[in-house]
């Protein structure tokens, strides 16, 4: 899942030129409160039973609550993915403006 996330969407830094990851603050602050938040989602909901993650399906490394680096790797991933989508969208249609 991560694999195709960042071969569908990582190409847009290359070819489009967005620039996403050159902004490396701007990306932290955008992607660590809601990372934050999930993290301590999957530390509750496992803790208390709610769900686990399949051994059989996961490389067996952990982070820190317990929770697999894939799980990690996701919520880092998916949201540089989608802000590079965005940043892509907005290269080609520069008149779609962003309101602030």
């Amino acid at each position: 899942m991560i694999l195709f996330t960042v071969i569908g969407s990582f190409w847009l830094e290359l070819f489009l030129k967005v620039s996403v990851l050159k902004q490396t603050v701007r990306l932290i602050k955008a992607i660590a409160p809601v990372a934050l938040l999930f993290i301590a989602w999957d530390t509750y909901a496992i803790r208390n039973g709610h769900w686990y993650f399949d051994r059989s399906q996961i490389l067996g490394l952990f982070g820190a609550f317990c929770i697999p680096l894939e799980e990690y790797l996701f919520f880092i991933f998916v949201p540089i993915a989608a802000i590079m989508t965005i940043e892509a969208v907005r290269k080609v249609k520069p008149e779609w403006r962003v309101h602030k």
